[in-house]
């Protein structure tokens, strides 16, 4: 799949696609069925079938501290995307000047002009331009008037359930790792690469890999008992604290994870480490020695939940 960042990286030979614009975040089944359309009729005209996304994501910009927590980060919507089959990726880069861009200068410089589109799949809600000026019906009206058609895309149900990034983060937070998983078509995860951390585990005995998780807001936060691959495909049990380490004066949201019977170098790893199971909250403890006993109790749990079931 091509990668292409940014409108100004949109070259003469990118022109000619079918083309669906929208968040895709954890490009979950309703998702692929959108895609599934994008690909059919990308083969039917001969184009590539493209997708474009923003990022930071729209309310991420404008409503930082109400957005929703992200589903995939930038690596991981791309990495879903490419697993979907689609032939391009455009990712425009979402900021004051884009938000202000007029419209109907959207559609002619950029969809007409420089991508080609020949048929348009976006929600009937979406809206663009400035002060939100562009919907569904001025799509419409382009395309008519301009020779590429626009649809919408029709909710995708499953057991006569709306299937969406909402109806997914409401299943994490309620702890159903099973619900999301036959959302998205696969368990819910995070992937990173392991970076370099305080170090403060491994005093205790429980030595962690720490991942950056590159978003926002986490959809998920506390103690999970977890199942982890490595980069030599092997799944490996283990216990991930999701926050802040209220006790050691974090600051950061970020992922920790021991894995139990572990030896080895993961730095520099990319890991996937999927929650199976919630333990508890993070919270705030009274100081170090209280915070270890804590871990190896929630370790005790976490290896009764995924290496003894």
């Amino acid at each position: 799949m091509q990668l292409i960042r940014g409108i100004h990286n949109i070259r003469a030979q990118h022109r000619g696609c079918v083309l669906t614009i929208g968040n895709f975040d954890g490009v979950h089944l309703g998702h692929q069925a959108v895609l599934a359309q994008v690909k059919a009729q990308a083969l039917a005209r001969g184009v590539p079938a493209t997708v474009m996304t923003f990022e930071p994501q729209p309310q991420e910009l404008f409503q930082p501290n109400s957005a929703p927590a992200r589903l995939t980060n930038f690596r991981e919507k791309h990495l879903a995307l490419r697993a979907q089959g689609v032939d391009r990726h455009i990712v425009i880069e979402f900021n004051r000047k884009f938000a202000n861009l007029p419209a109907r200068k959207f559609i002619d410089e950029v969809l007409v002009k420089q991508l080609g589109v020949q048929f348009l799949v976006v929600g009937d809600d979406f809206r663009f331009g400035h002060g939100r000026e562009g919907d569904f019906a001025m799509l419409q009206r382009a395309g008519a008037e301009l020779g590429f058609e626009v649809v919408d895309t029709h909710s995708y149900r499953q057991q006569q359930q709306r299937v969406s990034s909402t109806a997914i983060r409401e299943a994490l937070d309620a702890g159903d790792f099973a619900q999301a998983a036959a959302m998205l078509g696969r368990p819910f995860g995070f992937e990173g690469r392991v970076v370099h951390g305080e170090k403060k585990g491994r005093t205790i005995g429980f030595p962690t890999a720490n991942i950056q998780l590159k978003r926002l807001r986490s959809p998920l936060q506390g103690v999970f008992a977890v199942q982890v691959q490595s980069n030599d495909g092997k799944m490996h049990a283990g216990v991930a604290n999701i926050g802040r380490r209220p006790t050691l004066n974090g600051e950061r949201v970020q992922l920790e994870v021991h894995l139990f019977d572990f030896t080895g170098d993961l730095y520099g790893q990319q890991l996937k480490v999927l929650p199976t199971h919630f333990i508890r909250a993070e919270q705030k403890f009274a100081d170090f020695a209280a915070l270890k006993q804590q871990i190896v109790a929630d370790a005790q749990k976490a290896k009764t939940l995924v290496v003894n079931r």
